[in-house]
């Protein structure tokens, strides 16, 4: 295939992107391109057509998650289907792109195992922003699967949609859990299961505080602290930022929020306090950075991987209810 093939116009109302995706299946339709065909490299197209990188890039993971095309590692990209019709068209709109939702992004399109045309939107935890999207696209795909986060009122946006298509993901409320279905955290009873479940390392600690800014937190994580704290008759505290805070030993610090601990890390590092033997540290959320920083940080995380399969078994069979997604206490040398 030669960049000939594609059509890219300045003025047809379409994302470039899109017009890029669209050249490879008009290909795929038309017979100019069969199986095993190797398309343009990335750099060609924003060459031959005077676009960003990024802009192919969007249009080549598009590709990807269709199923048309895959890339081999130090050859291009090929043409591994031309199955162009696609049953489930996904409409996914997430709060904010990181290394956690990136890893249920990943998971829930491999679950979907090519079956599935997905478009991903964020919010970025934008009432209005949210509201426009879901506006915007409504009547346009045959499911939609939603991240609220922590965003108020949204019971009301979603009613506007075809209820039978709506999924709920990562957060749900009771007032949602009554009309979708959704994979979920249960962040209140995730903390208190984690920590109950580390009693053994705790042990040898004075105090808990919980490093809680609010805001993007999910406010189960403080319920689910302070529920623990006062069932095993901890002395605790809850703080929102550490700004100005002496730490001491016998401190335990749970911190939901990235930033925070590495705030906390340089403390620590400029103190006489030692990680895990008279000061501990438990992050939320893991990532493969926390099995190596200090050593290896202690996490209360969910299993993103799980959670996007589970999103996507539903969506392909078909499949409503409420799905707990399981959550566990990662023991590293930081408690």
């Amino acid at each position: 295939m030669t960049t000939s093939l594609f059509t890219i116009s300045e003025n047809a109302g379409v994302p470039k992107y899109q017009q890029i995706v669209q050249s490879v299946i008009d290909g795929i339709e038309n017979k100019t391109l069969v199986k095993g065909d190797k398309v343009p490299s990335i750099n060609e197209i924003c060459m031959r057509f005077k676009l960003s990188r990024d802009t192919v890039l969007m249009a080549y993971n598009k590709l990807k998650t269709m199923g048309i095309i895959e890339s081999v590692p130090g050859k291009g990209y090929y043409i591994c289907s031309v199955n162009t019709s696609f049953k489930h068209k996904l409409f996914v709109l997430f709060d904010e792109l990181n290394a956690f939702k990136e890893n249920i992004y990943n998971s829930f399109i491999e679950g979907l195992k090519g079956k599935a045309d997905v478009d991903l939107y964020f919010h970025h935890f934008n009432s209005k922003m949210f509201k426009s999207l879901i506006k915007e696209n409504n009547g346009s795909y045959t499911s939609y699967v939603i991240m609220p986060a922590v965003l108020k009122n949204v019971a009301p946006v979603l009613s506007k949609l075809p209820a039978n298509k709506v999924y709920i993901l990562d957060q749900t409320s009771d007032e949602l859990a009554k009309s979708y279905p959704a994979v979920y955290q249960n962040f209140s009873k995730d903390v208190f299961s984690a920590l109950d479940s580390g009693s053994d390392l705790l042990s040898k600690y004075k105090k808990l505080i919980l490093v809680f800014p609010g805001g993007k937190e999910p406010i189960g994580q403080k319920t689910g602290f302070v529920d623990f704290c006062e069932a095993r008759n901890w002395d605790y505290e809850i703080i929102s930022s550490l700004v100005d805070r002496e730490i001491a030993s016998g401190e335990v610090y749970i911190m939901p929020n990235d930033n925070d601990l590495v705030s906390l890390l340089k403390k620590i590092k400029k103190s006489n306090l030692l990680i895990g033997e008279n000061i501990g540290v438990i992050s939320y959320n893991d990532t493969p950075l926390k099995e190596v920083v200090a050593d290896g940080i202690t996490t209360i995380s969910t299993d993103f991987s799980q959670m996007g399969k589970s999103i996507a078994d539903m969506i392909l069979n078909n499949k409503k209810g409420l799905v707990e997604n399981p959550s566990m206490l990662v023991r590293r040398s930081s408690l």
